[in-house]
Parts: C-alpha cells; sequence; structure tokens
C-alpha cells in the first residue's frame, strides 16, 4: 500500500477527533473510584475504537455483591438497567424497600448520588451519556436548558429504554459491527427518551424534504471511505442528529447506518471485480475498518466472500 495513502489517511483521523471533541463537548469517561466504591468487578468499554475518544456514550458492565451500593456523582448521566433476575434492596435515602427485576431502570443524571443496598448479590449495565452529548442533542431538538434538565428516576420500567441499552451491549459484544453510525444512532435515541422523561418537547418537523435527502446521498456516496458520523450527516442536510434518525429511513426504507454500509459493500464490489487492489486496500478504500470487518458485511449482504468476488487473492 502506498505510504502517501497511509499517512493520507491518518491524517484525515486527526482532523475527524478534532472535528468530534468539539461537537460533542468535553466528555469524561467517569469516577473509576465511585465505581470501585459500588464493588464493579465487571469490565469497562469505550464504545469506539482505541483509536478514537468517546462519542459521548461509554458502557460499565457491574457484578456487585450484597451490600451498600453507592454510585458517586459524576459529570455523566447513568442509565442503569437491572440485569439480575430479581434482588431485594432499599433505598439508602428513605429506607424504601423493593425488588429491581431484569429490565427495571434507575437513571442518575450528572452530580448526583445514586445507589441502593442490596439483599443479594446482582448485576447490572450501565449507560453513559455525557453531559455534553445530551446538551447538544437538546440544542438540536431547541429544548431549553430548563426543559432539559434531567431528575433521577427508579424503578422505572421502560422498554424503550431497556432495549436501547441492551442494543447498545448487543453492539459491543459483536465486535461493533455495525459502525460508528449505528452507535451515534442509539446514543441519540437514548438521549431524545431522556429528555422525554423530563418532560421535554422532543417531536420536530414532519418528513425529511427530497432536495436534503438528495444532498445526504450524494454527500455519504463522496465520502464512503470516511469514518461518517451522524452529526455530521445531520449538518449536511441542515436538520437535528434526532430528524435525520427518524425521517431517514422513512424515505430510504432503511437506517442510515445500514444504507452506508450497503453502500460500501456494493463499492467494495465492484472494485473487487476491476481486480486493481488486494481486499485489504478495498476495504480502507470504501470506508470499513479492515478486511475482516468487509468480509463479514459481504457475506451477510452478497452472500458470497470478498476472495470469492475478486480476481485477485486477498492479501493474508
Amino acid at each position: 500500500m502506498p505510504t502517501s495513502f497511509i499517512r493520507g489517511l491518518l491524517a484525515w483521523r486527526c482532523r475527524r477527533v478534532r472535528t468530534i471533541v468539539e461537537r460533542l463537548g468535553a466528555g469524561h469517561v467517569g469516577d473509576r473510584a465511585g465505581d470501585r466504591a459500588c464493588g464493579e468487578v465487571g469490565l469497562t468499554c469505550c464504545m469506539e475504537a482505541a483509536s478514537w475518544p468517546p462519542a459521548g456514550v461509554q458502557l460499565v458492565e457491574h457484578a456487585r455483591a450484597p451490600g451498600s451500593i453507592v454510585l458517586a456523582p459524576i459529570v455523566d448521566h447513568r442509565v442503569m438497567v437491572h440485569l439480575s433476575d430479581a434482588t431485594a434492596s432499599s433505598c439508602r435515602a428513605t429506607g424504601y424497600r423493593c425488588v429491581r427485576r431484569a429490565g427495571d431502570v434507575d437513571l442518575t443524571p450528572s452530580g448526583e448520588v445514586g445507589g441502593y443496598d442490596a439483599a443479594t448479590a446482582s448485576a447490572a449495565l450501565e449507560v453513559r451519556l455525557t453531559a455534553g452529548f445530551v446538551a447538544r442533542v437538546a440544542d438540536e431538538l431547541h429544548v431549553g436548558a430548563r426543559r432539559a434538565r434531567l431528575t433521577p428516576r427508579h424503578l422505572v420500567a421502560d422498554e424503550p429504554t431497556r432495549h436501547l441499552a441492551w442494543a447498545f451491549v448487543a453492539e459491543h459484544r459483536g465486535g461493533r459491527a455495525n459502525g460508528r453510525l449505528y452507535l451515534d444512532s442509539l446514543g441519540v435515541a437514548l438521549a431524545v427518551r431522556l429528555l422525554s422523561h423530563a418532560g421535554a418537547p422532543v417531536q420536530s418537523v414532519v418528513g425529511l424534504p427530497p432536495r436534503r435527502l438528495q444532498r445526504v446521498l450524494d454527500y455519504i456516496e463522496g465520502n464512503l471511505a470516511a469514518s461518517l458520523d451522524l452529526a455530521e450527516l445531520a449538518e449536511v442536510a441542515q436538520v437535528s442528529s434526532a430528524h435525520l434518525r427518524r425521517w431517514f429511513p422513512v424515505h430510504t426504507g432503511e437506517p442510515v447506518h445500514r444504507y452506508v454500509v450497503r453502500r460500501r459493500v456494493e463499492r467494495a464490489r465492484e472494485l473487487l471485480v476491476r481486480g486493481e487492489l488486494a481486499a485489504s486496500q478495498v476495504a480502507l478504500a470504501v470506508g470499513f475498518a479492515h478486511q475482516s470487518h468487509m468480509a463479514r458485511w459481504m457475506r451477510r449482504l452478497l452472500g458470497v466472500t470478498p476472495r470469492a468476488i475478486g480476481r485477485r487473492p486477498s492479501e493474508e
């Protein structure tokens, strides 16, 4: 692979990192001391590749022993999804007793203290959203600061929130196969859900005008090699990220992340048929993280491998 190509790719990624940081504001990966006080023995995982900073969303899996569970205040919003079948617990502030069941949701906003006393061992999935990420979504939806303020909520049997949380963990455990756009979409959807709990009006203008949709499609086509994100495409369409996530599939028949993956697969197939580049080079040229990532999606969408399509063997 030409050295100039590699240098150009690295330089482009550095520019994208700076852009992402500016858009999302100062992120915070959490107070690890607070997690240790909770007895965390699980895995902390940023929902991005190691070469990228947190994009506003972080997952933490907890496996806790019986006793006091203390969530020290941090700058992130925490959505805690209980995973154990049934855990007898009591509120540390009021003494209220209850049974937390799988799928129950607790929300601990930025700067707030959370936790409870558990009678038995328990497991939970914690989804953290940086305050800057939620504030950006609220700003895009024209929600004022007062109405965008989140408040603590406990034992919320909220199916949409639970489904979103499970989608995050499934994507992580699947090796982030759906890519950055999918993670962005999940993060925006969860932020919108939290804002709706706060009483904020989150409905936006209906539909996506044809000219704006075409601008997005043209931009995607011209930037398949780039690591596209939802905020970037929303800016091209001159709508909010939440609006684009909601209405893109209505007009195209598929979510924006799946559309981008399909176009990458189709472009990769064209390049492989030409036989001018090795499969590893084709993968980078169309925006896949690596050759295995491209092969996985080709098998899923086309039912064939890059080796079967190309005229020359793929690089090992």
